[in-house]
C-alpha cells in the first residue's frame, strides 16, 4: 500500500493579492445573507451533510482562508445553516485555515485532507473531533459548489458554469467536483 504523502502536493494557489485587498473594502452582510441562502439550498438538497454532523450540529466553525482579510462562520444550526463572514478570527469551536484553493479543493474533494494537514498546508485547531465529524460529512456530500450557486442564477446558469470552467482551468483553482480518483 502506498502512503498519500509519498506524492508531493503541487503548489497551492494563492488568491491574488489586489482582489484580497479589495475584499477589505466590501460590506460582509450582505455576502453572508447571501452565503446563508446558498448553504441552505445545499442543506435541502444535502440533509445527509447536517445529520451527518451528529452532536456537532451546533458547533461553530471558523473556516479561515488565510489569503484572505476574512472568516466565514459556518453555524450548521441543526439543519438549518447561518454562514457569516466576519474580519479577525472569529469564534468558533473548531478553525480550519488555509489558502481558499487548499479550503475549496477540500469541498470538492481535489485535495487530500490528510496530505494538506500533515504538509501543514491545513491547520486545525479547536475541537479536532468536530473538525473532522464536518471534514466527514462534506466528503460524504460530494459537493460541487458552483453547481450549488449556480442554481441561483436561472437563464444566466449555462454562461456562469461556462466562466467557472474557464477560471478553474486559467487560476489551477478547484472550482467544481473533481473527476473520481483526481484527488491531488
Amino acid at each position: 500500500m502506498e502512503c498519500p504523502l509519498s506524492h508531493p502536493i503541487p503548489q497551492i494557489p494563492q488568491f491574488p493579492v489586489a482582489l484580497a485587498a479589495l475584499l477589505r473594502a466590501v460590506p460582509l452582510a450582505p455576502l453572508s445573507v447571501s452565503l446563508t441562502a446558498v448553504s441552505r439550498s445545499i442543506a435541502r438538497r444535502h440533509p445527509g451533510l447536517f445529520r451527518r454532523l451528529g452532536p456537532y450540529s451546533q458547533t461553530v466553525f471558523v473556516l479561515d482562508p488565510t489569503d484572505l482579510p476574512l472568516v466565514i462562520l459556518l453555524d450548521p444550526n441543526d439543519g438549518v445553516p447561518r454562514v457569516t463572514l466576519a474580519r479577525g478570527r472569529g469564534e468558533g469551536a473548531a478553525r480550519i485555515a488555509g489558502p481558499l484553493a487548499a479550503l475549496l479543493g477540500l469541498v470538492h474533494g481535489a485535495f487530500d485532507g490528510d496530505a494538506l494537514f500533515f504538509s501543514r498546508d491545513l491547520v486545525i485547531e479547536g475541537d479536532t473531533s468536530a473538525a473532522l465529524a464536518l471534514r466527514n460529512a462534506v466528503d460524504d456530500a460530494e459537493l460541487d459548489l458552483s453547481l450549488e450557486i449556480s442554481r441561483f442564477c436561472g437563464p444566466m446558469k449555462g454562461p456562469l458554469q461556462r466562466v467557472i470552467m474557464l477560471l478553474e482551468r486559467h487560476c489551477g483553482v478547484s472550482l467544481t467536483r473533481a473527476a473520481e480518483g483526481a484527488i491531488r
